[in-house]
Parts: C-alpha cells; structure tokens; sequence
C-alpha cells in the first residue's frame, strides 16, 4: 500500500511539473524521454551477457595459433614481459621449479650447453667430406658407396628422432642428452680405429641415432624456457649452430688432414676429445628443463583472453578465472621468490641434476608418446613444414656429398684443405641468414601483431620466407651451373654456396617456429614428425644424388633441383594466403589430438 501511494504521488508531482514547464523546459524532457526509450532498445538488442556467454563466444572464435601476443593498452589480465606490453605465452606457473621462472643468466648458461651440444654433433656428422678422396684410395671403395654411408647417417637421424622423443619425455631431458653425448664418443672412438669402409656404416648410425636430439629434442628444450615471442631467435641461433657445424667441420678436418703431425684418424680423436669435456660440462651444469602437465592449458587461456577481449569490446566488465594473477610479474630471479605454503618448495642442486625426472615427467606410458606424432600427420602445417625444411637439408647433402668429388679436380685442383675452405662462405651466408630468420622476424611479427590490434597470426612469419627462397634457388644455379661450366670458383664456392647458406640459415628457422606456432600443444609430436620427414627426404637425396647426376649430368640435374627449390619455398605464398583457413578447419582435430590421452 505505501508503496503504490508513494507511486501516485511521485505521479502526480510529475504531472503538475510538467504542466507548468516553459517550452524549453518541455523540449528537454521530452528529449529526455526518446533518450530513455533509445537505450532501453539497445539493451533489449544488446543485453548484457553473462561469463558463460562470453566464454562460449571465445570458443567459437579461437582458431590454434592465433595469440594475443601484444596488450596494446596493458589492460588485459595476463602476465606480461615486465612493463613492456608483450603477453607471456606461454603463461608461467607459479612453481618455482618451473623452466620459464629460471633467471635470464640460467637460461643462457643452459642454452649455450644446447648451442655447444649441437655444433659439436653437426660436426659429427657432416666433417667428412673433405677426405673422401682419401677414404676412395685407402679404402678401395667409391663416390657412390661412401654417400651409401652418409644416407645412413640421415636414416638413423630419423629414426632416433622417433625413438628418443618419447624417451625425453619420460625419463627427462638431460638423460637422453648424456646418452647420446656416450654414444657419440664411443662412435668417434669407432671411426679413429677403422680398418675398411664397413666400419664407417656403424660409425654413421651410431652417430647419427646419437646425433638425433639436436634435429627435435634441442628446439623443445628451448620452448621449455623461453616465451613464444623469444622462440624464433633462439631456433635460428640452434639452426646456426648445426650448419655451422656442418661447414667448419669439413673446414677444420682439410687443415687436420694436411698437417704433417696428423693424420685423417686425428679428426675423429679430436672429436673424441671435445664430446669427453661436453659431457663433463654437462654432467655438472646442464639441468633438465622437462616440466610436463603443471602450467595452465594454453588453449583455455588463449580463450580467456579473448573472452576478455570482447567483454571489453562490449562494455562489460568480465571476470577472469585467473584474475588473482599480478599482471606484470615476469620472470622471477629463483632467489627471489617467495613460494606460498601451497607451492612446491625450490628443488636443491643434487635433485635437479639427477639422472632421470620422475616428478616433472610424462606418466603416460612410452609407447603411447611414441605413436602420438602419427596424428600430426593431419594438420597441414606440420606435413608442409617438414617437405620445406626437408628441401634446405638437401642442398646441405648436396654440398657435403660433392663438393670434394667436384673442386678436389681439374679445373679446380683444390688441395684437402682448401675444399674445406670453400665452406666459409656457406657459414657466412648462414650466419647472415640467422639474423633474418630469428631476431629480425621476431621483431617483425611483434610489429604486425601491434597493426593488428595485438594478434599475432603464424602466418605473419612466413613473410620472411620469400626472400629466402628467391637467393637459396639462385645459389643452386651458381654452384651447379658454374662448376659445369669451369667458372673461377668465386662463383660456385663464393656466392653459389654463400647463398645457399643464407636459405639454409633462415629457412629451417622460419619453417619450424612457424610450425611450432601453428599448433602450439603438439610442439613435441610436432617436432618429430617434421624432423623425421626432414631427415627422410635428406637421406633418399643422399642416396640419389650421384646416381641422378651420374644419368642426368650437371646441367640438368641444378635446373631440376632449381625448380624443386623454388616450388617449395614459394609454397609459402599458398600458406599466407590460406594457412589460418587451414588451421580453423583443423580446429577440433587439434582439440581432439592435444588431449593427452587420446589414445586410451
């Protein structure tokens, strides 16, 4: 009752002060009134949304590999790179034994372990080359059988990709690491006491399976302590560091070779040499950055993020289910950190360096993480990734396999160690070639990120592909073309190889950060099955070379290698032009296959 009599009051007060209303007066009410009556339209159009609602909106508009990398205003709820406007990705736990926490001295002193392990096995593999000739002399063998050995190599680079992955994950990182720097000593030991050519294939799959980490294993141990925008310059440093293995290998074996108090055998005991000091540095300092299953799902916060987003877009107000989080912490000095009661205590130095991870590590059984690359073969992105890359590790074979054969005689008459010199140009190409296909294209991705309002699409990368391609194909017609023709060897060994390099250095970078871009929570199966495809294709050239240009000849076998070049690192356009199309149609097959147990 008084509520109505208080209703009838207010009524007629209102009408009595209408009633005596200027003109003016009546205008701005009645002003008033259509305002009223506009919002209230715009409500019943526009209602306010509830958190499932907008949650449901995100689900719909997330596509795999498209992250908000850039917080243009700072206003999302996410932990960001100090007070820099880059987004964490991917988020940090609050663990302090967690590998992103590390401090930036402990990540560096770890990934120049990485960077030293890979060079040294690159070396391994690839140094040969320059006393071919010798080995065709002493070994009475041939051309043709000694790239049988080396396409070996290539196979149980492969093979160990599969077989050492999940080994990785399930026993940790730095197990395998140690294991294969064993091996790849006993194989060097092998090699130094070789009586015939037979011995050079146990030599080859011993350290070729041993050699097989730093094709995958060495590129997940760097996602594990790096952030997403750091990624791409770590992986061109790596890639950096296998080819130029591959190149100053040759180099200093032709200068071990023609020093009178050595011999050829000394290349492998001077391997022996450094891999016993690599293993003892890792030993004491390399710690195993597995940390399997602790961090939140990337995909679910990838998704609240863009449920933030558009709360905003929309005037709400969204609460995030992370929203406790400080959003500019960033990564912790361990010393630093203050761990609550709840979070597990900083872990001491004799249980970090243990030989096998079992609280960090992956609990599913191994033969299940074993099969799980299979199921990368479904999504576009990976099977293109490791065709591309296969291509670059083909003009590696092909310098490694022909070039003692091609400047080692008339016209050349190259000297042992002067066939290993003409592999500074391959590191100089490469080593520019690092700086395009890491920091640059990092820089240049953030940059398209901010353009486009903070998200970062993989396809941003691939840009940086073309130029690539355009100066690797061209190298293939110098060095092909010119040594047929007898050219001064500036052409061939100088600018031909040099450009080669260059592709080389930049692609493998671009394609796998790309890859590892694309479809962020299979990194590891990823990782694998682009490695092995790579290492497939590098073993079927090795073994096809000397036939194809024993039948082809010269000239049209670089014409044909040429144009492979150019129609696969030019497919990069069709991956621009529709690579985010793909990877929204692979959306629920992503889902479906990240699940770790999918298999059960």
């Amino acid at each position: 009752m008084s509520k109505r009599l208080s209703v009838e009051t207010s009524s007629a007060a209102a009408s009595s002060l209408f009633q005596q209303c200027t003109p003016f007066g009546m205008s701005i009410i009645s002003a008033g009134f259509q305002r009223s009556a506009q919002l209230l339209e715009m409500s019943s159009l526009h209602p306010e949304k509830t958190r499932e609602q907008i949650l449901e909106q995100a689900d719909q508009e997330w596509i795999p590999g498209t992250v908000f990398l850039v917080d243009v205003d700072r206003s999302l709820a996410v932990q960001h790179e100090g007070q820099s406007d880059i987004v964490l990705i991917p988020q940090p736990s609050k663990d302090p034994n967690d590998p992103l926490r590390w401090s930036q001295t402990k990540k560096n002193i770890q990934f120049a372990i990485l960077f030293y392990w890979s060079f040294m096995t690159s070396v391994a593999t690839n140094w040969n080359g320059p006393v071919w000739g010798i080995w065709v002399e002493i070994f009475e063998t041939s051309y043709s059988v000694l790239n049988d050995t080396s396409a070996v190599c290539w196979c149980f680079l492969g093979l160990g990709c599969l077989f050492l992955q999940p080994t990785a994950m399930t026993l940790g990182r730095r197990c395998v690491y140690l294991f294969a720097t064993l091996i790849q000593t006993l194989g060097n030991v092998m090699g130094g006491v070789a009586k015939n050519v037979g011995v050079l294939y146990g030599v080859n799959i011993m350290t070729g399976f041993a050699g097989a980490p730093c094709d995958s294993l060495v590129q997940i141990s760097t996602t594990d302590i790096f952030f997403q925008h750091e990624r791409a310059t770590r992986i061109s440093l790596l890639t950096f560091a296998l080819y130029s293995g591959s190149y100053l290998g040759p180099i200093a074996a032709g200068y071990i070779v023609e020093n009178n108090r050595f011999g050829w055998r000394w290349c492998y005991w001077f391997l022996v040499i450094f891999f016993g000091a690599l293993l003892a540095l890792q030993v004491v300092f390399m710690e195993d950055s597995t940390f399997v299953g602790q961090r939140e799902n990337e995909t679910e916060v990838e998704k609240e993020i863009i449920a933030q987003v558009i709360s905003k877009e929309e005037g709400q107000v969204y609460v995030s289910a992370s929203s406790e989080k400080d959003q500019n912490v960033t990564v912790f000095e361990e010393k630093d950190f203050a761990a609550p009661l709840d979070i597990p205590t900083q872990r001491t130095y004799m249980q970090r360096m243990g030989l096998i991870e079992r609280k960090y590590n992956d609990k599913r059984p191994w033969w299940k993480i074993f099969i799980r690359p299979s199921l990368t073969l479904a999504l576009p992105a990976i099977v293109w990734g490791g065709f591309v890359y296969g291509v670059q590790v083909m003009w590696l074979s092909l310098i490694a396999t022909t070039q003692s054969e091609f400047f080692s005689v008339a016209p050349y008459n190259f000297s042992t160690a002067a066939v290993g010199d003409t592999n500074f140009s391959s590191l100089i190409g490469c080593f520019i070639g690092m700086f395009w296909g890491g920091p640059l294209s990092d820089k240049f991705v953030a940059w398209k990120a901010r353009r486009n309002n903070g998200v970062m699409e993989p396809e941003f990368r691939l840009w940086f592909l073309i130029l690539p391609a355009i100066i690797n194909s061209g190298g293939l017609l110098m060095y092909g073309l010119g040594v047929n023709a007898g050219v001064h060897w500036i052409l061939p060994a100088g600018f031909g190889m040099g450009c080669l390099g260059f592709g080389m250095g930049s692609g493998g970078a671009i394609v796998l950060t790309y890859a590892l871009d694309c479809y962020p929570q299979l990194q590891s199966e990823g990782m694998v099955m682009i490695l092995f495809l790579r290492n497939m294709i590098g073993m079927g050239f090795t073994f096809a070379i000397q036939p194809w240009l024993d039948t082809d000849g010269m000239v049209t076998t670089t014409w044909l290698m040429f144009m492979l070049s150019v129609v696969f690192n030019m497919s990069c356009l069709i991956f621009i032009m529709w690579g985010k199309k793909w990877r929204k149609m692979t959306k629920n097959l992503y889902l479906k296959f990240s699940d770790p147990h999918f298999f059960l």
